[in-house]
């Protein structure tokens, strides 16, 4: 761990917050500073709603709460005097209510507001309802706000699908109180807040800032005392203040480029570039001085593996300087959060405890080291032990084996963990942290994101809201137990058959065996991911069908490459097994032989050193799906095959690169020289092209008139078949 890798495949999942590079990537937006708003607040939101009555279990208060616009509603008995309230947690200054009403709406109504629950005063009152949104302005102060049914409009009873109160939070219910210290001395460390130990047991955040409301009570119940954010600005107030409600504390990010590993965000000069050093600077006091009396902040994180990721734009003396610089930075940024707030520790993450020396050398006024580390998270023990260090550490990232650390498959791509080894990972990631008394903090693990995509599958403990095995290892680390709780199927034995020559829109075979330990029935689900074959990450449903016993035919893609195939087995109680293989989806075979093969190929220009070129004309026809021509990036462009005599043949395979050809002729000849036209096509979209078009000819020639991307054309495979 203390040498630093060349390269390194990392994963992201969140929109907002950013930390693995490639792989959850996948579409994350770092959380930028931004200019502070005096927006009012969403109060209500996963606050503690109570009603006169319900219509039935399916309906209760708190599903008029919980940020769900169309799926989960309120609704009452049916008769007029009913009423819904929410207790904010604290008083507040109410300015706006808004009501998003079933069909069964009120008609006449008030809003009401409390300070203790039983005494009431009217702030607003509707006689001439219509249903669909209220958007009611209304002035006062109160902890409970009701909503007051007068006359129903339906013969049903009321029913909301959304009772949102807005204000401008007054004040907002303390967590855990006190200032937050690093204590102890050498090798006898412990974090404390308001003088009372505190071991991190944390998640980094996944979900919408703007959604913490709806999700914090579920984090807490894993429980998390903890969530780490890679970001801090203006939009940072609705997480703080759900976390705070549920008594959760924040580790609030500060975001640096070069940040994430392989450098992601830009490349920054941290020796000569003061304009971003002092603007940085000037940003995070900012927030800072904003969110240091927030009850829910821990500590401030300065900078996300940006030791690490600085390789990625220097070398040498340069890249030495350069680490030297920003660890320099680290400590200045340290020192300005230390003169505002006196009361949160500083610290700063990366991912190679080879970046320690320079925190060591550079950064004193740092109060603790952190580290993500996902497969070699034991070996950070032995590398501070090693380096001699007189600091305490937390771990900000931390589970499964990522995706740069696991060995390549039969198809040359990382071999992603069994739902089973993933939640072992959690349980060893945890079991490090632990053993390490007196040094190690605690940890947030990596990930609570709802992402259901690649690098979610691979991560999140709630992909699409579905809990994991992952989830319930987490769950037990935290609170020594998951007795009672309803876990997930497990999947076990999963094969894909043929795993690398699947015939592209062909069907192939996936098997596994699920079991359920509830013994709850199973949903099966397949999807296909193409992050390996074209950069897609989403998870795509596959076309399938079940052949019974765990066996499932699933027609492949038409695009060539390395795809991940998913069986996600459900419950029906919100938990999932999912495991995936890799599956090498390769041209589908054409009846016949192939008469082109190894014969004089031509064409009207080729590539000689671009990228993996030189490609010249006769890759197209040398039986080899690795290699191919390409041409200049221009049209026209031709290639042509000698069959070396007249020879009869019935179609055509055609395997494209990406830069394939929209429009093109298949032409065919007897002396090179007089052509005729024997196909067609305008409307080319890559992939493979087969061509059932025959003839008796010589020469067989492609014209290709229009392409279908900017680079030029290229062809893995021209096959021409009797």
């Amino acid at each position: 761990m203390t040498t630093a890798p060349t390269s390194r495949r990392r994963a992201r999942t969140t929109a907002s917050l950013v930390s693995l590079g490639a792989l959850l990537a996948t579409s994350a937006t770092v959380l930028s500073a931004a200019p502070a708003t005096a927006a009012e607040t969403l109060l209500s939101q996963g606050k503690t709603a109570t009603a006169s009555s319900t219509e039935g279990a399916g309906y209760a208060a708190s599903a008029a709460v919980d940020g769900d616009l169309t799926g989960t509603r309120w609704a009452s008995q049916w008769s007029d005097d009913q009423w819904l309230q929410v207790d904010l947690g604290a008083s507040a200054n109410i300015s706006r209510v808004v009501l998003n009403w079933e069909g069964a709406y009120g008609k006449a109504y008030d809003v009401q507001l409390s300070d203790n629950g039983t005494d009431w005063r009217t702030v607003r009152s509707v006689t001439s309802g219509d249903g669909g949104t209220d958007e009611l302005t209304v002035s006062g102060t109160g902890r409970y706000v009701r909503l007051q049914g007068v006359t129903r409009a339906t013969g049903y009873g009321y029913s909301l699908w959304e009772f949102r109160v807005y204000g401008d939070g007054g004040t907002t219910p303390p967590g855990p109180g006190g200032a937050v210290r690093v204590t102890g001395s050498q090798g006898n460390w412990r974090l404390t807040v308001g003088g009372q130990p505190y071991t991190v047991k944390g998640v980094t955040w996944g979900p919408a800032l703007a959604d913490a409301g709806r999700h914090m009570p579920a984090v807490k119940s894993l429980g998390v005392n903890t969530v780490r954010t890679w970001g801090t600005d203006a939009a940072s107030k609705p997480l703080l203040d759900a976390a705070a409600a549920q008594g959760v504390r924040v580790i609030n990010g500060f975001w640096l480029q070069p940040g994430g590993g392989p450098g992601s965000g830009g490349c920054v000069d941290y020796v000569t570039d003061t304009t971003y050093k002092n603007t940085m600077l000037t940003e995070f006091a900012k927030w800072v001085d904003t969110y240091k009396s927030h009850p829910a902040t821990l500590m401030w994180n300065v900078g996300n593996e940006s030791v690490l990721g600085l390789q990625n734009c220097y070398g040498g003396a340069e890249l030495e300087a350069q680490r030297n610089a920003y660890t320099t930075f680290v400590n200045d940024v340290a020192k300005k959060i230390h003169s505002i707030d006196p009361d949160h520790p500083v610290t700063s993450t990366d991912a190679w405890t080879g970046a320690w020396p320079y925190y060591k050398r550079n950064a004193p006024d740092l109060d603790l080291y952190a580290m993500n580390s996902y497969g070699d998270v034991c070996g950070v023990r032995q590398d501070w032990i090693d380096g001699g260090y007189t600091k305490p550490y937390i771990i900000t990232e931390g589970g499964p084996a990522g995706e740069w650390e696991v060995p390549d498959d039969a198809n040359g791509v990382p071999d992603e963990p069994t739902d089973v080894q993933k939640a072992d990972g959690y349980t060893k990631a945890w079991g490090c942290v632990t053993g390490h008394q007196g040094v190690a903090l605690g940890a947030t693990l990596f990930h609570y994101g709802l992402e259901h995509d690649f690098g979610g599958v691979w991560f999140n403990l709630v992909p699409d809201g579905l809990k994991r095995l992952s989830y319930y290892a987490v769950k037990k680390a935290y609170t020594g137990s998951t007795a009672g709780d309803n876990t997930p199927p497990v999947i076990t034995g999963m094969t894909v058959s043929p795993a690398s020559a699947a015939p592209a829109g062909r069907e192939f075979t996936v098997r596994a065996d699920l079991r359920d330990p509830d013994g709850d029935p199973i949903t099966p689900r397949i999807y296909l991911s193409g992050n390996y074959a074209n950069g897609d990450k989403r998870l795509l449903d596959a076309s399938w069908r079940s052949t019974g016993n765990g066996t499932f035919a699933v027609t492949a893609p038409e695009k060539l490459g390395v795809w991940k195939v998913y069986i996600q087995a459900e419950d029906g109680h919100g938990n999932a097994g999912i495991e995936s293989r890799s599956v090498k989806v390769v041209a589908p075979p054409v009846a016949g032989t192939n008469i082109a093969l190894g014969k004089p190929t031509t064409a009207s220009s080729f590539q000689a050193s671009y990228g993996d070129c030189p490609c010249p004309a006769a890759n197209a026809t040398d039986g080899n799906p690795s290699t191919r021509w390409a041409s200049d990036w221009s049209d026209p462009q031709w290639i042509r095959v000698d069959l070396g005599s007249v020879r009869s043949f019935s179609r055509l395979q055609l395997v494209w690169d990406p830069a394939y050809a929209r429009a093109y002729d298949v032409q065919v000849s007897d002396d090179g020289s007089t052509w005729r036209t024997i196909h067609t096509t305008s409307d080319g979209n890559g992939d493979v092209d087969t061509v059932e078009a025959g003839a008796t000819a010589r020469y067989v020639r492609l014209q290709l008139t229009a392409r279908g991307t900017g680079w030029g054309y290229s062809l893995h495979e021209l096959g021409v078949y009797s």
